[in-house]
């Protein structure tokens, strides 16, 4: 039997579900939920001075709009770091 046919019929291959969960993916889905349910639960209106001008919004929105825009500069320094 080759080395393949080995670890195949022992098990030891493990699933792609089990390899993609790892405890830090885990941690960061939860905390990633965990935010999505703090924004939608601030639904109360806000005063928003956007350096001059004064907007009134969602709380939820002001939150969500701040999450995405730190998302999207993790993602730009993480590629950049990559690279």
């Amino acid at each position: 039997m080759s080395p393949k046919e080995t670890s195949r019929a022992s098990g030891g291959g493990g699933s792609r579900l089990t390899e993609a969960l790892t405890p830090g993916r885990i941690a960061m889905l939860a905390l990633a939920v965990m935010t999505l349910v703090f924004i939608f639960q601030n639904t109360g209106q806000v005063r928003i001075r956007l350096l001059v001008p004064v907007v009134t919004m969602p709380l939820y929105l002001a939150l969500l709009a701040t999450t995405l825009i730190g998302v999207a500069c993790g993602f730009s320094f993480a590629a950049r770091r990559r690279a």
